[in-house]
This record gives structure tokens, C-alpha cells and sequence, in this order.
């Protein structure tokens, strides 16, 4: 009986949440669905839930030491809803649900658990898109950098090219390093599953931030290897090669590379630093 008592607080405050923040969810839900850059949210609260049941034992070790500093953080994370929904900034609106789940763990359980659970709890910002204004930020700078590598690779190969901003002219074609060419769509897809694969692949934190790091360059630099790549082949084969499918075909051969050379790392790093035995079992790590 004692139990249900002390489980009645948790469901109160999960029907609170799922009441205050259905719309924050919807929103987050239809850009998920519509936005290409971010379809991998869908992936992203299983993945956390996993994580948090891995934890369980140490969970039931740690007796639960409630505190109202939990309360303050619950507070300000509303201030945060109220702010985001008044102002239209969906970024912050979507961000203080992450810091209402941190705050209702700390007032309910205290600091042990929400140790226990940071990383869960922090794997959940890779769900919110982006605020626009610094997407933008990011992505033209990529955009850039795709068109100036991807022109110097096609030099090397001895293909006639020019470069105007990020337009690529060459004999029979023009191609433009669009938005959805500037790689930060697989940066970010890149990015979640280094982090995933890190997380399973060693138990070591170091190890876990090199590989989530390599992603970046990793996807920039074969973001630019495909646009050279796809110059290359406009300019044998024809401007066909640049659209449609075979676009699309390319940019997840790309995609796997690179994947292939964040796998390429980890096995490097356990050849040459392995992991001391015994290996610890992975809920019961730091991160």
C-alpha cells in the first residue's frame, strides 16, 4: 500500500506534464515528420528510456533523497514553457520539458538519481530541432566549404570548374551546394548515432567524446567528397547524375562511409588502447 502511496506524486506529475506540454510534443512530433534534418527524433526517446532501464540496479541501490531544489528547477523550466509560448520561441518552449523531467527527478529522488540519469536526460536535447537563426548560421558556412572543397577535389581530377559563392559551374552543368546539400543534415544524423554507437562500443568517457567529436569532421569533409564526387560524374556522364534518385543514392552511400570511418576509429582505438578488463556493465558507467 505503501508503494501506490508513493507512487501517486509521479503520476500526478506526469499527467501535470503530458497536459502542459501536448502541444509542445505536437510540434516537436510534425517536425520530426516534415523536417528531413531532424527525422531521427523519432529514435531519440526510446533510445533515452533504454538507457534510464538500463540503470535500473543502480537506481534500486540508491535510496531516494528528495529535495526542494528539484522544485525551483521545476519552476524555472515553467517560466522557461511560459516564456517560449508567449514569445514563439518553440526552441525554448521545447527545452524546459527536458529541464521539468530534471527537475521532477531531483524533487522526487534527489541528486543521486538524477546522477544516475543525466546522461538519459541529457540525450534528450539531440530531439529538439535547432533554433533558425543559428541552423542558418551553421548551414551556410557548410554550404561554403562543401563548394570550395568539392571545386578543389574536381580541379585535382582535371574537370573544368568555376566557383561563385556556393555555384558550381562546369562545361554542361550548373549545381548549387543548396541548404539541403550543406551536410548538415547527416552532421546531426552523424552526430546521434556516434553517440549511440560510443555509448555501446566502450564504457570509457574519453573514448565516448573522441568518437562523438570525429563525427563533425567526418561528416563535413564527406559531405564535401560528395559534391566533388557528384561534379565529377556530371561532367563524364552528364547532368542527370546530379538529381533525383541518384542524388538521393549518393547522399546515403556517403552517409555509410562515413559511418564506416567512425566504426573505422573505435576499432583502431581498441587495437591500440584497450579496454581494461573487467568490463563494466554499461548502465553501471559514469556517463
Amino acid at each position: 500500500m505503501s508503494t501506490r502511496r508513493n507512487l501517486w506524486p509521479l503520476v500526478l506529475v506526469v499527467l501535470a506534464g503530458a497536459w502542459l506540454y501536448s502541444g509542445v510534443v505536437a510540434g516537436l512530433v510534425h517536425d520530426w515528420i516534415h523536417d528531413e534534418n531532424y527525422s531521427h527524433g523519432f529514435l531519440i526517446v526510446p533510445l533515452a528510456a533504454y538507457f534510464v532501464w538500463e540503470r535500473r540496479t543502480r537506481l534500486r541501490s540508491v535510496r531516494p533523497r528528495p529535495t526542494a531544489l528539484g522544485l525551483v528547477l521545476v519552476l524555472a523550466s515553467l517560466a522557461m514553457l511560459v516564456a517560449g509560448v508567449l514569445g514563439a520561441e518553440f526552441f525554448l518552449a521545447r527545452v524546459s520539458l527536458i529541464g521539468i523531467i530534471a527537475g521532477t527527478v531531483l524533487f522526487l529522488a534527489g541528486w543521486e538519481w538524477l546522477r544516475v540519469v543525466a546522461f538519459p536526460i541529457a540525450f534528450l536535447i539531440l530531439m529538439v530541432p535547432i533554433p533558425a537563426i543559428v541552423f542558418n548560421q551553421i548551414a551556410f558556412p557548410l554550404q561554403l566549404f562543401a563548394s570550395r572543397f568539392g571545386v578543389s577535389a574536381m580541379r585535382l581530377c582535371s574537370v573544368p570548374v568555376l566557383r561563385e559563392g556556393n555555384v558550381i559551374i562546369l562545361a554542361n552543368t550548373t549545381l548549387e551546394v543548396a541548404e539541403a546539400c550543406s551536410g548538415i543534415r547527416s552532421l546531426v544524423s552523424l552526430l546521434t548515432l556516434g553517440l549511440v554507437y560510443g555509448y555501446f562500443a566502450d564504457s570509457r568517457l574519453w573514448v565516448r567524446v573522441v568518437i562523438a567529436a570525429s563525427t563533425v569532421p567526418i561528416a563535413i569533409v564527406a559531405n564535401g567528397l560528395r559534391v566533388a564526387g557528384t561534379g565529377v560524374l556530371a561532367h563524364y556522364l552528364g547532368p542527370d547524375v546530379a538529381q533525383g534518385f541518384f542524388h538521393t543514392f549518393s547522399g546515403w552511400l556517403v552517409f555509410l562511409a562515413a559511418f564506416g570511418l567512425v566504426a573505422a576509429l573505435v576499432h583502431s582505438v581498441h587495437r591500440f588502447i584497450p579496454e581494461p578488463a573487467p568490463l563494466l556493465a554499461r548502465g553501471e558507467t559514469s556517463a
